[in-house]
C-alpha cells in the first residue's frame, strides 16, 4: 500500500469516527424531538426517497397513512438521519474494502455483506420479509467472519466488524418504525451507535498511532475495560428512561434532585418498569408505563450513574497518577460534565439542547475511556497498511 493511500485511511478513518459522533447527536435530537415515528414507513418516508414537501405529496401522505398525519418539522429530522447512517455505511465501507484489498477472503466477504444488505432493503420494499431477513442475517454475518480471519492490526479487524455494526444498526432502525418505538429496540438502537463510534473511534486512534512502547502500563487495561462495561450499562440504563419516557417521573425543579418526588426513596414498581418484552403492535409513542414503574426506572438510572460516578472518578485519578495525565483529566471532565447535563435535564424539565448535549457527552465519555484503552496497549505494528 502506498503511502499516500496509507495517509488517505488514517484520515477516512478519522472522519468516520467524527461522523459517527454527529450521528450519534443527530439520532439523539431526533429520538428527543418525539420524531422518531415521524416517518412511518422505512427506508422512505410516506413511500419518498426524501420526505412530501409539496402540497399534491403531503394529501397523499395523509391519505396513505391516515393514522399517522404528515409532520413536516419532523419528518425530514428522522429521514435525513437515515441518510447520515446510509452515508456513514458508505463510508465505513470503502474503508473496510482499503483495508482487505490485500485478502481476497476478507474482500469477498465484505463485498457480499454490503450486497446482501443491498438487496435485503429491496426485498423489504417490496414486501417479501422472511427472505429480506434472511439476506440480512448473512449481510451481518459475512464481514463479521471477514474481520475475525483478517490478519494485522486490531484496528483494521475493528474497521470490518463497525461495517457488521452498522448493518445491524439499519435493522434495528427499521424495527424502531415497524415495532413502534419499542423500548428494547431504541435501547438497542442506541447502544448501537454508541458501538459504532466507540469502534471507529478506536480505530482512529490506532490508525493514529497512540498506543504504549512496551507493556508498562497494562495494569490499567482491565481497569479500563470495567470503565467502558459500567459506562456502557449506565448507557443502557439511560436510553431504557428515555424510551420510556421517564426522565421526568420524578418530577423537575428543586424537588425532583437529590430526591424524587420529594422523597430520598419514593415507591416504584420495579417489576413493570424492566419488562423488556410486551408483545408486538403496542404504541409506545408517549410510553405506557404507570407513573410507579416509570420512577423505578429513573431511581435504577441514579443509582447507575452514582456507581459510575464513584468508579470512573477513581479511575481518572489513577489514570492521572500512573503517566496518563491529559487521559485521567479528560475522562474527570468528561465525566463532571455528563452528570451536571443529568442534573440540569431534571432541574429545568428535560430542554432538547441539554438532553441532546447528555448523550453527546456519554460518547465523548466513552471515547475517553476508549482513547485511554488504545494508550495502555502497544504501539500499533501498521507497517503493512500505512505504508
Amino acid at each position: 500500500m502506498s503511502l499516500q493511500v496509507g495517509k488517505m485511511l488514517r484520515w477516512l478513518s478519522v472522519l468516520a469516527a467524527v461522523f459517527a459522533f454527529g450521528l450519534v447527536m443527530f439520532g439523539a435530537f431526533v429520538r428527543l424531538s418525539n420524531a422518531g415515528l415521524s416517518c412511518p414507513d422505512w427506508p422512505t418516508c410516506y413511500g419518498e426517497a426524501t420526505w412530501p414537501q409539496h402540497a399534491q405529496a403531503v394529501a397523499q401522505a395523509d391519505a396513505a397513512f391516515p393514522n399517522r398525519p404528515y409532520e413536516a418539522h419532523k419528518a425530514w429530522r428522522e429521514q435525513v438521519h437515515r441518510m447520515l447512517a446510509g452515508t456513514l455505511g458508505v463510508l465505513v465501507l470503502g474503508l473496510a474494502l482499503v483495508i482487505s484489498w490485500r485478502d481476497l477472503s476478507t474482500r469477498v466477504k465484505v463485498i457480499a455483506g454490503a450486497v446482501c444488505a443491498a438487496i435485503g432493503v429491496t426485498l423489504y420494499m417490496r414486501g417479501d420479509y422472511a427472505v429480506s431477513a434472511s439476506l440480512s442475517a448473512l449481510a451481518i454475518m459475512s464481514p463479521t467472519l471477514g474481520a475475525w480471519r483478517l490478519r494485522g492490526s486490531g484496528a483494521q479487524q475493528i474497521i470490518v466488524l463497525a461495517l457488521a455494526v452498522i448493518i445491524f444498526q439499519a435493522m434495528l432502525g427499521m424495527w424502531t418504525v415497524t415495532l413502534l418505538l419499542k423500548p428494547v429496540v431504541v435501547t438497542g438502537h442506541l447502544l448501537g451507535g454508541m458501538t459504532t463510534f466507540a469502534l471507529l473511534g478506536y480505530a482512529a486512534v490506532r490508525f493514529v498511532g497512540v498506543g504504549a512502547a512496551d507493556d508498562a502500563l497494562a495494569g490499567l487495561r482491565r481497569l479500563v475495560i470495567l470503565g467502558i462495561v459500567l459506562l456502557a450499562c449506565q448507557i443502557a440504563l439511560g436510553g431504557w428512561t428515555s424510551s420510556n419516557y421517564a426522565a421526568l417521573a420524578c418530577g423537575f425543579g428543586d424537588a425532583a434532585f437529590p430526591q424524587c418526588l420529594g422523597q430520598w426513596w419514593p415507591h416504584g414498581d420495579y417489576h413493570q418498569g424492566f419488562i423488556l418484552w410486551r408483545g408486538i403492535g403496542v404504541n409506545f409513542e408517549g410510553g405506557i408505563l404507570d407513573q410507579d414503574a416509570r420512577t423505578a426506572i429513573q431511581m435504577v438510572h441514579r443509582i447507575g450513574a452514582l456507581v459510575v460516578f464513584c468508579y470512573l472518578g477513581w479511575l481518572s485519578h489513577r489514570l492521572a497518577r500512573r503517566g496518563l495525565r491529559w487521559y485521567g483529566i479528560a475522562v474527570g471532565v468528561a465525566l463532571v460534565c455528563q452528570v451536571l447535563l443529568g442534573i440540569s435535564n431534571v432541574h429545568f424539565g428535560l430542554p432538547l439542547p441539554v438532553a441532546t448535549a447528555h448523550n453527546g457527552m456519554a460518547a465523548l465519555l466513552l471515547f475517553t475511556l476508549v482513547a485511554a484503552l488504545a494508550r495502555t496497549q502497544r504501539q500499533p505494528d501498521l507497517r503493512g497498511v500505512l505504508a
